[in-house]
C-alpha cells in the first residue's frame, strides 16, 4: 500500500503541475491584458476630468473677469455706436486697465488675445498678449453660437490652421446695463493639454485632441511622440488608445474627439517577467508539492494501515454478532468499511436534521435583514475588519450608479471615494474602532459614482462585533441637494450687497431694516442710516405699495443726481424692497435731445420764413393799399363837401376791416418763425390745413393751382404743438407747390384731405407733379437728401421727428409721372378717442385720393 500510495502521489503531482502551468499562464496572461484595459479605461475618465476642469477653470476666470469692477466701471461712460463698422482699439505692449492677472494667479495658460465686443457680437477692444495673431474668423465679429447672455460659454474650437479655447461671458456697466461679452481666446498646444494633465506620468500615458473626421491629431500633450497631423492608428504598436467625444461643449461646428493613450510597454515587459517568475515558481511549487506529496501520502498510508489492522481487530472483538453484517471471516478492511459506512449514515442523518434548523433559521434571519436593507432609504454599505465591501443595498447601488457584483470585494475607500477624501475615511473607520466615541464615526465626505463624478455625502458608521471578528455598516446619505441649496443662499445673501446700484429693504412702518453700500448717497441726502426711518413723503410711498401689492415706480431729485426708485412690495412679509438706479446721465441726455429738437424746429421754421417772405408781403400789401385808397377817397370827399356821414362811416368799416387783416397776417408770421417752447394744446387739424393754406396764397396764385380741399365734415381734435404740426402740413404744400412748377399749368393739380382712421386722424396731401423714382423714394426720409437743386434735404426729416414725438407717421407713396402723395397720422385728442371708442368706418378716409 506504501509503495501504490507513493506512485499514485507522483502521478497525480505531476498531472496537477502540466494542468495548473497551462491554466495559470493563460490566467496571467488575461489578467495583464484586462489590466492594461482597466488602466486605460481608468486613465481615459481620470484625463478627461482634469481636461474638463482645466477649461472650467477658464470659464469661472472668464466670468470674474467678465464681473470685475474695473471692467464695469471701464464701460460706465463708454458708448459705442451700432451702425458702421469701426476698427477696433488694439492693446499690444500693455495691458489694458480693465483686465487683471488673473491667469497667472490661476496657474492657467495665458490667453493670445482677450476681446470685447458690443452685444452683436462686434469687436470693439482686442488686447494682443503675445505675437500669434488674432484669427481671422474673429478679426471684426465672434459668432453669435460662441455667445450667451445668460451663461458663460467655454467651447474647444478650430479656427483656421489653430485650435483655440474660446471662453466668452456677458458684460455689464456700473449700473446693470448690458454692454456686449468678453471673448478669451488661449491656443490649445502641447503646452496647454500637458497644463491640463498636471499630475499625470507623461511616459505612462499622454492625450490629444482628434478630428472626428478624419482622424487627424491636432494637439498632443506628447508631440515628440504623438505627432500633430497624424493618425492614431500609425502608433497602435505602441500605445493603446480610446476616445472620447465632447458633446458638453455646444456650439462649435467641429467635430473633437479627447483621445487617450497608454503606453503598452511598461504592462507588457512587467507581464513577461511575471509569466517567467510565474513559471519558475509553479516548476519549484511542483517539484516540493510532489515530493511533500508523495511522503506525506506514504506517511499516513503506513499509519492508516496499521490503524485499519488494529481498528479491524477491535470491531471483531467488540461486535462479534453479525449486526450490522460484520463477519470475522474475510476482508478485515471491508468489514471495517462497512462498519464505517452505516456509522456515517447515522452521522450524516444527524447533521442533515440540524443543518435544515440551522438554514431555516438563517432563511428567516436573511429575509428580515434583506427588507431591511431593500426598504431603508439611505444607501447602507457591510465592510469587514479590512474595509472590504461584502454587501450594498439597492438604494446605494442608485447613488453611486453601480451594479451590486462590480463593488463585492473591493476596498471601500479605494472604489467609492477619490484619493482626497480617503484619509479622511480612514480617521472615521479608526474613530469607530474605540468604543465609547459618541457620535461614532459620523462626517462628511466627497464620495465616488460609477462614472467618475463626484458629490458630497454624510457618513454614518457603525461596528458589529461578531465573535472574533469586526465588521462595519456605513450609513451613507447623498447632501448633494443640501449643498447647493447652501451655495444657492451664500450667492443670495451675498447679491444685494455685492449690487452696484441701491437696494434698500423697509418695514411697513418705513423703518430701514437693510442698506447694502450703494445705498450711501441716498441716506445721506435723506439725513438718515440703517435701522432709522424714512423721510415721511416715502413712508406714504412704502405704504401705498404695501396696500395695492403692486410695484411702483418714482423719481426723485437729491442735489444734482436723479435716481429712479422701484418700490416692491412683499405683503405676506410685511415689507418693500426699494430699487435704485441713477438716472441723472439719461434725464440730462433727454433734456439735451429736447432743447436741442427745439433749435433745430427754430431753424427750419426760419429757413421757411425766407420763402414764404415774398408772400406774405404780397398778403399785407393789398390790405395796406386798400387802406391807403380808402382814407384818400375819404380825404377828397371830406375836402370837396361832397362825401355823406353814411358813406365816410362805410369807407372807415373798410378800412379797419382792412387793418386787422394785416394784423392778423402778422400774427400768422410770427407764430410761424417765432421761437418759443413747445405748447400742445387740442386744435382742429380741418383750422390747421385752412391756416396752412392761407400762408401759400401768393404762391398758388403764381402758379395759378387752387388748392382742392376734402375735409372732414366735422371738426377732429388733435392734442398737438400747433406750430410744429403747421410747419409739418407748411412743408409737404410746398413742396407739393415746388413739384408742379415742372408740370404743364393745365394739369396742375393739389388735392388735401383729412379723415378719421379708427382713434387716428389722417392727412393726405396729393399732387399731379413728375412724381418720385422709386431709388428716391426710399430715401427722402434721410437727413441732407434732396431733390431740389438748393434744398437743405431737412424739411422732411424734421417733419418725419416732429410727428414721432406726437407718437404719427409720416410716408410717401409716389408713381413717376402720376404724382406724390404724402400720409400724415396723428393720434385723436383723448375726449375724441374716447367718444368714438367703436366708430362707424368713416365716409372720408386716404383711400379715397388714392389712384
Amino acid at each position: 500500500m506504501p509503495l501504490i500510495a507513493m506512485v499514485i502521489g507522483l502521478a497525480a503531482g505531476l498531472a496537477v503541475w502540466v494542468v495548473l502551468d497551462q491554466i495559470q499562464s493563460r490566467q496571467v496572461n488575461r489578467i495583464f491584458d484586462q489590466e492594461l484595459r482597466d488602466q486605460l479605461d481608468l486613465q481615459a475618465r481620470e484625463s478627461l476630468i482634469r481636461f474638463d476642469r482645466y477649461l472650467a477653470s477658464y470659464g469661472m476666470t472668464t466670468r470674474l473677469l467678465a464681473n470685475h469692477r474695473r471692467l464695469a466701471e471701464y464701460l460706465e461712460p463708454l458708448f459705442w455706436s451700432k451702425e458702421g463698422a469701426a476698427a477696433p482699439l488694439v492693446y499690444q505692449e500693455f495691458r489694458p486697465y480693465w483686465l487683471p492677472d488673473f491667469f497667472a494667479r490661476d496657474a492657467l495658460r495665458p490667453p493670445s488675445q482677450v476681446l470685447l465686443t458690443d452685444p452683436q457680437g462686434r469687436v470693439r477692444e482686442l488686447y494682443q498678449a503675445g505675437t500669434r495673431s488674432l484669427p481671422a474668423e474673429l478679426a471684426t465679429r465672434v459668432p453669435a453660437q460662441f455667445l450667451d447672455p445668460a451663461s458663460v460659454r467655454t467651447v474647444p474650437v478650430k479656427l483656421g490652421a489653430g485650435l483655440y479655447l474660446l471662453a466668452s461671458d456677458a458684460v455689464e456697466d456700473s449700473a446693470g446695463y448690458p454692454m456686449g461679452f468678453l471673448v478669451v481666446l488661449v491656443p490649445i498646444d502641447e503646452a496647454f493639454l500637458a497644463a491640463s494633465q498636471r499630475g499625470m506620468d507623461p511616459s505612462r500615458a499622454a492625450v490629444a485632441l482628434v478630428e472626428g473626421d478624419d482622424q487627424r491629431i491636432l494637439a498632443s500633450a506628447d508631440s515628440a511622440n504623438l505627432v500633430p497631423g497624424s493618425t492614431p492608428n500609425q502608433w497602435g504598436d505602441r500605445y493603446l488608445m480610446t476616445s472620447q467625444s465632447l458633446p458638453q461643449y455646444e456650439g462649435a461646428d467641429d467635430n473633437l474627439l479627447f483621445a487617450t493613450f497608454v503606453t503598452q510597454g511598461n504592462v507588457e515587459r512587467m507581464s513577461r517577467h511575471v509569466r517567467i517568475f510565474e513559471h519558475r515558481q509553479r516548476l519549484f511549487a511542483a517539484v516540493v508539492f510532489i515530493l511533500v506529496f508523495t511522503w506525506v501520502i506514504y506517511l499516513v498510508s503506513a499509519r492508516l494501515n496499521r490503524v485499519l489492522k488494529r481498528m479491524t481487530r477491535f470491531s471483531q472483538r467488540a461486535l462479534g454478532i453479525p449486526e450490522p453484517g460484520f463477519h470475522r471471516e474475510g476482508n478485515q478492511l471491508l468489514l471495517l468499511e462497512e462498519w464505517i459506512a452505516h456509522f456515517t449514515q447515522l452521522v450524516l442523518k444527524a447533521r442533515e436534521e440540524m443543518n435544515r434548523r440551522h438554514q431555516a433559521e438563517m432563511r428567516e434571519s436573511e429575509a428580515l435583514k434583506a427588507a431591511v436593507m431593500e426598504a431603508a432609504l439611505d444607501s447602507i454599505v457591510t465592510l469587514d475588519h479590512h474595509g472590504r465591501i461584502i454587501e450594498v443595498n439597492p438604494a446605494a447601488g442608485r447613488i453611486f450608479g453601480i451594479a451590486r457584483q462590480e463593488v463585492i470585494g473591493a476596498a471601500f475607500g479605494e472604489r467609492l471615494l477619490p484619493e482626497v477624501a480617503r484619509t479622511a475615511f480612514r480617521r472615521l473607520l479608526d474613530r469607530s474602532r474605540h468604543d465609547g466615541l459618541e457620535p461614532a464615526g459620523r462626517g462628511e465626505l466627497v464620495a465616488l459614482r460609477g462614472d467618475g463624478s463626484e458629490f458630497p455625502v454624510e457618513i454614518s458608521i457603525v461596528p458589529i462585533d461578531l465573535e472574533s471578528e469586526r465588521f462595519y455598516t456605513l450609513y451613507i446619505h447623498d447632501i448633494t441637494q443640501r449643498k447647493q441649496a447652501e451655495r444657492e443662499i451664500k450667492s443670495l445673501a451675498r447679491l444685494a450687497s455685492e449690487s452696484p446700484s441701491p437696494i434698500l429693504r423697509v418695514s411697513a412702518a418705513g423703518q430701514i431694516a437693510y442698506a447694502n453700500n450703494a445705498s450711501r448717497p441716498l441716506l445721506l441726502a435723506w439725513g438718515t442710516e440703517q435701522g432709522g426711518a424714512l423721510p415721511t413723503e416715502w413712508v406714504a410711498e412704502v405704504a401705498e405699495a404695501l396696500g395695492q401689492g403692486e410695484p411702483r415706480e418714482r423719481e426723485t431729485t437729491l442735489g444734482s443726481q436723479v435716481y429712479a426708485l422701484l418700490f416692491a412690495p412683499f405683503r405676506d412679509l410685511g415689507y418693500v424692497n426699494i430699487y435704485a438706479r441713477d438716472i441723472t446721465a439719461v434725464r440730462r441726455a433727454e433734456q439735451a435731445s429736447r432743447q436741442h429738437q427745439a433749435e433745430l424746429v427754430h431753424v427750419s421754421r426760419l429757413s421757411t420764413m425766407g420763402e414764404v417772405a415774398t408772400g406774405m408781403a404780397h398778403e399785407l400789401n393789398q390790405p395796406l393799399s386798400a387802406i391807403v385808397n380808402y382814407a384818400n377817397g375819404c380825404t377828397r370827399r371830406i375836402q370837396g363837401g361832397q362825401g355823406t356821414p353814411d358813406d365816410l362811416l362805410g369807407a372807415l368799416s373798410q378800412i379797419a376791416s382792412q387793418a386787422k387783416r394785416a394784423s392778423e397776417i402778422i400774427r400768422r408770421l410770427r407764430a410761424l418763425v417765432g421761437k418759443q417752447p413747445p405748447s400742445r394744446a387740442d386744435v382742429d387739424l380741418n383750422h390747421l390745413v385752412r391756416e396752412v393754406c392761407s400762408f401759400v396764397e401768393f404762391e398758388t396764385g403764381k402758379l395759378s393751382i387752387q388748392i382742392e380741399l376734402d375735409l372732414a365734415a366735422e371738426p377732429i381734435p388733435v392734442h398737438v404743438d400747433l406750430v410744429q404740426i403747421e410747419q409739418v402740413l407748411l412743408n409737404l404744400v410746398r413742396n407739393a407747390l415746388d413739384a408742379l412748377e415742372e408740370s404743364p399749368e393745365t394739369e396742375r393739380r393739389l388735392l388735401i384731405h383729412t379723415g378719421v382712421q379708427g382713434a387716428e386722424a389722417v392727412v393726405a396731401v396729393r399732387d399731379s407733379g413728375p412724381g418720385v423714382e422709386p431709388e428716391r423714394l426710399k430715401r427722402l426720409f434721410d437727413p441732407f437728401f434732396t431733390t431740389k437743386e438748393g434744398g437743405m434735404g431737412m424739411g422732411l426729416p424734421i417733419s418725419q421727428t416732429i410727428l414721432e414725438n406726437h407718437d404719427g407717421r409720416i410716408w410717401a407713396e409716389s408713381e413717376p409721372g402720376q404724382g406724390t402723395i404724402f400720409h400724415v397720422t396723428l393720434p385723436l385728442a383723448q375726449s375724441a378717442a374716447d367718444a368714438d371708442a367703436d366708430p362707424a368706418p368713416p365716409a372720408h378716409t386716404a383711400s379715397g385720393i388714392s389712384r
